[in-house]
């Protein structure tokens, strides 16, 4: 496979708590909706690329195991909501209650 991140798919992601993972996950999914609501597709439809590759580097850590039913659904309903219908009415501004938590967690370490 062809990354994005190619530093983080060669480990250093594994090396990251659950909790900078899904913030940096929750990064890529604001610039999504960042760059779409400035009208610029292109650019949200790479950063949503992004936001499904670290998910999915996130889905891929045997750490995470015990987390693996939500966060195939965090990845089911992302799809659905920017790459699909949204057929569960997910709005931006519920992304980004579900991933400031994780913002807030991490900040908290600092």
């Amino acid at each position: 496979m062809n990354y994005v991140h190619k530093e983080l798919a060669a480990g250093k992601w594994n090396q990251l708590s659950f909790a900078e993972q899904m913030a940096n996950i929750g990064s890529e999914v604001e610039r999504t909706i960042s760059w779409k609501a400035k009208g610029r597709q292109d650019y949200s439809e790479r950063a949503f690329e992004r936001a499904i590759e670290l998910l999915d580097l996130t889905i891929a850590d045997a750490r995470n195991r015990k987390r693996l039913k939500e966060l195939c659904r965090v990845r089911e309903v992302l799809a659905d909501t920017f790459a699909f219908d949204n057929i569960y009415q997910s709005t931006p501004e519920s992304w980004q209650r579900y991933f400031r938590c994780f913002l807030v967690a991490v900040r908290g370490k600092s």
